[in-house]
């Protein structure tokens, strides 16, 4: 993703919501969550390494399906028309080489991503958590600094995007938006190289595949770390196979481990992590002391201070 600060026009045209969601995260000093069952928060911490699991095993069994419905609605529609023509305009025949690319690595998109889903953290959840999140995820929540989320770094190939809740109709209205930048940018395009174009609509409609979910998801307020190895490889993160709720499957392990010579800063343990939330369980306190102890191996000097027992009265086994 650009500068969030000084984007190139092109970024502005394509990206302009997801320009706009992460200069709101910047400015207001937002922070993420992660909600997890307090054994792969262990994991996370005691391995300091995050697992990064394929679209098909998430919660929602449409994670994927539903951003292709409504980019195909959108993208046959009128606004799709008006798309074509500008790009065609800009450089001849760009409309079939878009959709070739497009189609020849949409089935790697559909069976070859991984994702680490975080959600927009309030200052208010601080001592509560989020009762919607404790029923459905698990009961503990890793509170996140947005400092590596917004980076501009390359080293991982894995990068954070703001998922859209949005029905196919409310869909198309956004897609709109971007056709009508892009037809008042239609002379500019004109003078870009001609891959320069291809490769921005191509990940325009990759991102609006990967990060379009739902509207009944909205309380999550999600963000999402893609990666997609097929499509772009890193040296950094590693395939294993993992036995998760008793069903043997891949994930992709990223290092929490910062690369100073590549770009890639604050994503180690005691930078990355802002507080621990012990959610409703049946122990809390003894993960309390647990948790404390393994950021304090992290080297997180105040663990006390950032582990905390929500005190949400719901009851959980």
């Amino acid at each position: 993703m650009a500068d969030i600060d000084n984007p190139p026009p092109i970024t502005q045209i394509f990206f302009g919501q997801a320009l706009g969601e992460r200069a709101r995260i910047v400015q207001n000093n937002k922070r993420f969550v992660h909600y997890t069952s307090a054994e792969a928060a262990f994991s996370m911490i005691k391995n300091a390494e995050v697992w990064m699991r394929k679209s098909s095993t998430m919660n929602d069994f449409s994670e994927i399906e539903h951003g292709i419905e409504c980019l195909f609605h959108a993208y046959k529609g009128p606004f799709g028309e008006r798309l074509k023509r500008t790009l065609e305009n800009a450089h001849p025949n760009i409309v079939s080489q878009i959709a070739e690319i497009f189609d020849s690595w949409l089935p790697h998109f559909r069976l070859e991503t991984y994702l680490t889903c975080i959600s927009e953290h309030e200052d208010k959840e601080d001592r509560t958590g989020r009762l919607s999140m404790w029923r459905a995820y698990g009961n503990v929540a890793i509170v996140l600094n947005k400092d590596i989320f917004m980076s501009e770094t390359d080293a991982l190939k894995a990068y954070s995007s703001p998922v859209a809740y949005l029905y196919p109709h409310q869909f198309e209205v956004e897609f709109g938006k971007v056709v009508e930048r892009a037809e008042a940018a239609s002379s500019y395009l004109a003078t870009l190289d001609r891959e320069l174009v291809v490769h921005n609509v191509f990940s325009m409609f990759r991102y609006a595949v990967l990060c379009t979910k739902h509207p009944g998801f909205h309380e999550e307020r999600e963000w999402r770390v893609i990666y997609s190895p097929t499509f772009e490889l890193s040296p950094r993160i590693k395939k294993t196979i993992e036995v998760i709720r008793g069903v043997p499957q891949a994930v992709c392990k990223i290092p929490l481990s910062d690369a100073p010579d590549d770009g890639l800063n604050g994503i180690e343990i005691p930078k990355l992590v802002n507080r621990v939330i012990i959610g409703p369980s049946q122990y809390p306190f003894a993960q309390l002391e647990a948790f404390i102890y393994l950021l304090e191996e992290r080297g997180m000097s105040d663990a006390r201070e950032r582990v905390w027992v929500s005190d949400v009265p719901l009851r959980q086994p």
